[in-house]
């Protein structure tokens, strides 16, 4: 299996395992993605997704070139079907999922190893992760939804840099532009995502998801509409049993204050 799944009470710890391919993401790699992802949204009992990698030197090459240049030798009919699509579902599903994923890089994020860095609400990498968009190289723009998130997360001039020159930055750079939350040493990567998603479950999973939601459907629109969005899922909480426990621990916290 290409996709190994450990549970830690609250949160699973999904490991891309095809560490001799450098993790690379080939057909069946992101149906086993896709596949545990609906298994743990529909699970009440996760809380929160840590996604990793085999291994200490990549968190994932991107595309598996075989298999990419198979479809792509079918024309862009099959390539759109077979790359672009799966490509774009796997993000989305990613950057939509109402569980925190967090991505903990442990080596190289290249092609849709990074795509799936700028999907995920929150990342955390190695000191010796890095990042690149390599597809220039191969002809072709960033597949995988690359060509949008990056540029919406980092800036025009900072994406398009990645973008064009292929150029590989360090870990410490990423976290500088705002790619990754955070650089830890690599022996404590998995902690410390595990400490972040911890940090999160805490609170009530109907506060949590609505945030996620807000956050990312709201993000690219213009404050209007954002601030309608925002609105929504503000509405959507008003009547939760979380909302009535959580106003009631802070009065009662403040009667005991006064």
């Amino acid at each position: 299996m290409s996709v190994r799944v450990e549970r830690d009470d609250q949160v699973v710890v999904l490991t891309i395992d095809r560490e001799q391919k450098l993790n690379a993401l080939d057909y069946p790699t992101i149906d086993a993605l896709l596949a545990q992802l609906d298994r743990i949204d529909s699970d009440d009992r996760v809380r929160a997704v840590v996604l990793t990698g085999a291994g200490r030197r990549a968190f994932s090459a991107g595309a598996d070139i075989p298999s990419l240049a198979e479809s792509i030798a079918g024309g862009p009919e099959r390539a759109l079907r077979e790359i672009v699509r799966r490509g774009h579902a796997l993000t989305r599903r990613i950057e939509e999922f109402p569980k925190p994923v967090i991505v903990a890089v442990n080596g190289l994020a290249y092609g849709g190893g990074c795509e799936i860095t700028e999907a995920a609400p929150l990342a955390i990498a190695a000191e010796h992760a890095t990042f690149a968009k390599p597809e220039i190289s191969l002809g072709f723009p960033p597949p995988f939804g690359g060509s949008q998130r990056l540029p919406r997360h980092v800036g025009r001039k900072r994406g398009l840099e990645m973008i064009l020159t292929g150029d590989p930055i360090p870990a410490a750079r990423a976290a500088e532009i705002g790619l990754v939350n955070t650089v830890v040493p690599a022996d404590e990567l998995l902690d410390a995502s595990r400490d972040l998603a911890a940090r999160i479950i805490r609170h009530t999973p109907t506060a949590v998801a609505a945030c996620l939601r807000a956050v990312t459907r709201g993000i690219n629109l213009p404050i209007d509409e954002g601030l309608a969005v925002e609105a929504a899922c503000f509405a959507a909480t008003v009547p939760t049993d979380g909302v009535q426990t959580g106003l009631r621990r802070f009065l009662d916290r403040e009667a005991v204050t006064d």
